[in-house]
């Protein structure tokens, strides 16, 4: 994925070059539709975004699709050993980026812009599960 392209992602929109490089290194993967991504209770050692297709996140009652630009898995890198919380499945093929712990702590640091979309879109996942809106 060329590092152009990370900025039609609203978390990378405003990524310094150098970052939008690094990311551009994380190999993109295909992948078939039905396939898990994340299983409830596995490690969490990265998150991923969805570049093409969709995902559905499923945890009891919970089904939330995610589709071009979301991007899920975050919570287990921001809550030190904390497990997958979630079965993440592809409803479509799609295209997914990985982005490891080392990559997600080094935007932590750097990028403020990375920062305040990730917060913004963990709270507004915070209010919809806790009031359905």
């Amino acid at each position: 994925m060329a590092a152009m392209e990370f900025h039609e992602i609203p978390l990378f929109a405003h990524l310094t070059q150098e970052s939008a490089q690094i990311l551009a290194s994380e190999a993109v993967a295909d992948v078939p539709a039905g396939q898990t991504l994340a299983q409830a209770g596995d490690p969490g050692a990265g998150m991923f975004v969805v570049v093409e297709g969709s995902v559905v996140v499923e945890r009891g009652d919970l089904h939330a699709e995610i589709g071009p630009g979301g991007f899920f898995g975050e919570l287990s890198l921001l809550v030190p050993d904390s497990p997958r919380i979630a079965r993440v499945r592809a409803v479509t093929d799609a295209r997914i980026l990985p982005v490891p712990r080392s990559t997600f702590d080094l935007l932590l640091e750097t990028e403020p812009t990375f920062v305040r979309e990730l917060l913004r879109e963990v709270a507004t996942r915070l209010v919809q599960a806790r009031t359905g809106h």
